[in-house]
């Protein structure tokens, strides 16, 4: 008995050996070696194969191919598994398709694919494959919507409706600009409610001379519509239900779908004792796709192809579509008998002459001619041919051309190495810098004045740049202006800047630069240099004190100290003298224009036009000689806010630069008149578009618009400026409109900076607007950012109410929120937006607006939202209200006016 046991103890030790063993192999397979052993496989070399939303990398048992999973790849998203009671488990591709990568923040994320250096100097022609999967990952049975960007070109419109519980996939063939291109950038764009995510993402080189296409446009996409090995026999189950497969052998790794069921006269023709050379052929078909074909029962019938007969849903009318014939004799005809056929293209014939095919060696037909919106083609045997037609297999690509052009090859290589280089994390810094346009990097400005795009103008104020100033920007030689105040830049100020040819401003405001500014700088014409706050950065001479002995250094540091401490008690006991001469004495240095009062008058018409008035006093209209309309506004004499925070706003706005705040132009310091010049704001403030006086409301869209707008500046000052900006006067008469009803924020020179290290500060001098103000505010005198969050929940409520603040009745000043909260309870939103609307607007939009509006006047400020998230939101809320009108649009357009929508049925109070 005991040997017994010894002997089963054996045994179970060499199992457990055995075991470590196979789990140390498999754990190898993970390793960067394993990885390279398996892409530098000749048939592999060059793969950039993703399992997007996977946690680790891995060997494909199927595909025999490594997946990465896509850190390094992709800046931001958050990883997902497809629902557990969702099969995905797809041959080929269900380890990909139940991993997902998603992306809730931004409009644009992008992966960069960097083929191997290698690779692009022998190809620039590659094909990109994405799969998309849903699976009810999170559970609210909601399939996305988005677009699909190669570069800066839209590739595809993805909608996973009706492929809940399957998958979608794209291929695109994109020709990289030239085969130095270094990075290809595949993004998903936010273009509805709901978020964009995706379950794999794979790159592989092709052959530049495959796949050719019409030379009209040496710039094109084309995008996979059916690619299909029209021989093989469907595969036996389990996968006779998986409609596309994939070979190992091909090359290239495209996917093929087998056979095509349902047409007509099509008999199949497969030997498979035959085999092939995939070199034989640039397009390297696999030996499957080719030793299968498919023929008519004799000479006189030709195999007729017809895509709106075979498919449910047709092409694309507006586009252009490529077919690409594949053909191979796999029968071995008798002697002196050959195999004849011709093409016709929508009954054009599309060879020059007949093509005679023959024994085991492939051709591909790649016709220089398209056919627009529907593909229909015939191939037939001439009177010489001694067999059918034959066919092994076809590709349908839609033809994209007149493509945009991407940025500047240089300007992309310099801004992507100062984004690396000062790791800068701006949300919108992925794909191209400038197109498409509505899509360019924040804080970039760009010109499309010649056929490439070019950066002109890079603001990265306040961005939280340290080191010293990159030589490449130097290499963006179109920059006209380049703001790189308020950082943490050191070292010297480079004099390669002064070789940029167009540059008119250069801000370095605010660092800890040193040394001599270079001559050539300050010699560069029509250069606008602003070097201010500097400490240890000279405009001429750097002279430096150097003592002759460590004995001469002490005294004269005792004297210096010595003098310190006279100075100290002399101030101490003038200091009210000393205050009032330093108020008269002192005088305002900017970059910006400064005016007299006479000119002050001049432009004013001597103060002609009252357009408004506020803590300073009243503003003006004016005009400058140029003709441009400005906003003067002029300190009064009994104002409180007084000479010190005149000079706090004046300082400030010449270094706050947002597109939705209000742009400071000029200024006036002239003894005990003073005044600031903005621009100016055609359309007025949002106090008196809201004002029930007002006939020409505002639209549900317009409003949304302009929380945006207004949500954006605030964000810049609370998140943009280092150290952040608190307005703490935010109100609708200090949302001002310009032409196009875009709204900036105005007034915000008030607001005290804060250090980095706290949030918030305790004021002596009450601020705000009764009604705006922040009941923690007012109870304890700490203002912070979560104060603005408050005047702005109160600013959404008017916009969504039409009410303002605060009503007056008889008895009593009503506050918004004291009729409003008991309304949203009662959950009738039809009772609480703007009756003026006449129901004009998405219900849900509504709701999602009343929602934001109550999380920032929270009593908890901890609970109050950043603004940063409240933008993302009420971009939604934007976005559901586009949708709807879009949707009616669409229906207009059908003359479906007729039909009567059921009312939506409005969510349940929160």
């Amino acid at each position: 008995m005991q040997i017994y046991n010894m002997k089963r103890e054996t045994q179970w030790i060499w199992f457990v050996l055995v075991l470590l063993f196979i789990t140390h192999t498999i754990s190898a397979l993970d390793k960067p070696v394993a990885r390279e052993m398996i892409n530098n496989k000749p048939e592999f070399s060059g793969f950039i194969s993703i399992d997007c939303g996977s946690e680790i990398d891995y060997l494909d048992s199927e595909s025999g191919m490594w997946y990465e999973s896509d850190n390094g790849y992709v800046e931001r998203g958050s990883n997902h598994m497809v629902s557990w009671n969702v099969d995905l488990n797809f041959r080929y591709f269900g380890k990909q398709l139940n991993t997902l990568r998603c992306f809730p923040e931004g409009e644009r994320n992008c992966y960069s694919l960097k083929p191997k250096e290698e690779q692009t100097k022998n190809s620039s022609k590659y094909l990109i494959r994405a799969l998309f999967s849903y699976g009810n990952y999170d559970g609210i049975n909601q399939a996305p919507c988005f677009d699909l960007y190669i570069g800066v070109n839209l590739a595809h419109k993805v909608n996973l409706s009706g492929y809940e519980n399957g998958y979608w996939n794209a291929e695109i063939i994109h020709t990289a600009p030239s085969a130095s291109t270094q990075t290809i950038d595949v993004c998903l764009v936010r273009s509805g409610p709901t978020i964009p995510c995706i379950a794999s993402l794979e790159l592989r080189p092709l052959n530049t001379s495959i796949y050719q296409t019409p030379p009209t446009d040496p710039q094109q996409l084309l995008i996979l519509q059916l690619r299909i090995d029209v021989g093989t026999p469907p595969l036996p189950p389990p996968y006779d239900s998986d409609s596309f497969f994939r070979y190992k052998d091909d090359v290239y790794d495209r996917t093929w779908r087998h056979n095509l069921d349902g047409m007509k006269d099509w008999y199949s023709l497969d030997m498979k004792s035959v085999n092939f050379d995939n070199g034989s052929s640039d397009y390297k078909l696999p030996s499957q796709v080719l030793r299968t074909a498919v023929q008519t029962r004799n000479v006189s019938k030709p195999l007729q192809f017809d895509f709106d007969n075979v498919f449910f849903e047709p092409l694309d009318k507006p586009f252009e579509y490529f077919i690409y014939f594949h053909f191979a004799e796999i029968e071995q005809l008798p002697r002196g008998q050959k195999r004849v056929i011709d093409i016709t293209l929508e009954f054009e014939p599309i060879l020059s002459h007949p093509l005679v095919l023959e024994y085991l060696k492939p051709v591909t037909v790649s016709p220089q001619k398209t056919t627009r919106g529907f593909v229909s083609f015939n191939i037939t045997a001439t009177s010489e041919s001694d067999a059918p037609p034959i066919l092994n297999a076809f590709e349908i690509y839609k033809l994209i051309t007149q493509l945009d052009s991407p940025t500047h090859t240089a300007d992309v290589g310099a801004i992507v190495d100062i984004k690396s280089t000062y790791q800068i994390s701006r949300l919108n810094w992925q794909g191209d810098p400038c197109v498409p346009k509505q899509y360019a990097w924040e804080g970039l400005i760009c010109s499309f004045s010649a056929t490439i795009p070019r950066i002109t103008s890079l603001n990265l104020s306040s961005s939280k740049l340290m080191g010293q100033i990159n030589m490449s920007f130097s290499h963006l030689t179109e920059l006209e202006f380049l703001d790189l105040s308020l950082n943490e830049l050191e070292g010297p100020l480079s004099e390669f800047l002064a070789e940029l040819p167009n540059l008119k401003l250069l801000n370095v405001t605010g660092n800890k630069l040193s040394g001599k500014v270079p001559k050539a700088l300050k010699e560069k014409a029509d250069l606008q240099l602003s070097v201010d706050d500097n400490p240890d950065l000279c405009m001429d001479s750097c002279n430096k004190k150097n003592f002759v002995t460590p004995l001469v250094a002490s005294l004269s540091a005792l004297i210096v100290i010595l003098f310190i401490a006279l100075g100290f008690w002399i101030i101490k006991r003038r200091q009210k003298v000393m205050l009032s001469d330093s108020k008269k004495g002192e005088s305002l240095t900017s970059k910006y224009r400064a005016f007299s009062y006479s000119e002050i008058l001049n432009i004013t018409e001597n103060l002609k036009t009252v357009i408004g008035e506020g803590g300073f006093g009243k503003v003006y209209f004016g005009i400058l000689q140029d003709n441009t309309q400005v906003a003067v506004k002029l300190l009064s004499s009994s104002s409180a806010q007084g000479y010190k925070e005149f000079r706090s706003e004046a300082q400030l706005l010449m270094i706050v630069h947002h597109r939705n705040l209000v742009s400071l132009i000029g200024y006036c310091d002239e003894g005990e008149n003073k005044a600031l010049i903005y621009e100016y704001m055609a359309n007025g403030s949002l106090h008196q578009h809201l004002s029930v006086n007002n006939p020409n409301f505002l639209k549900w869209n317009e409003r949304l618009i302009i929380a945006v707008d207004a949500a954006r500046g605030l964000d810049y000052l609370h998140n943009g400026c280092k150290p952040p900006l608190i307005h703490r006067d935010l109100k609708p008469s200090n949302i001002l409109l310009d032409q196009n009803m875009h709204s900036k924020i105005a007034d915000f020179g008030l607001c005290r900076a804060f250090r980095s290290d706290t949030d918030s500060h305790i004021s002596t001098l009450p601020a705000g607007t009764l009604g705006y103000v922040d009941p923690e505010f007012q109870r304890t005198g700490n203002s912070n950012k979560k104060s603005d969050i408050y005047s702005f929940g109160i600013i959404l409520f008017e916009l969504i109410t039409g009410q303002h603040a605060l009503s007056r009745t008889p008895e009593k000043n009503v506050h918004i929120l004291e009729w409003v909260i008991p309304m949203v309870e009662t959950g009738d939103v039809h009772n609480i937006v703007d009756p003026r609307l006449k129901e004009e607007f998405n219900i849900n939009s509504a709701w999602k607006a009343v929602e934001i509006a109550l999380s920032c006047i929270s009593p908890a400020t901890a609970e109050r939202p950043d603004i940063s998230q409240i933008l993302a939101e009420l971009k939604e809320c934007l976005s559901l209200d586009i949708v709807q009108r879009h949707v009616k649009r669409t229906k207009t357009i059908f003359e479906f006016t007729s039909l009567r929508i059921d009312s939506e049925i409005s969510p349940s109070a929160r």
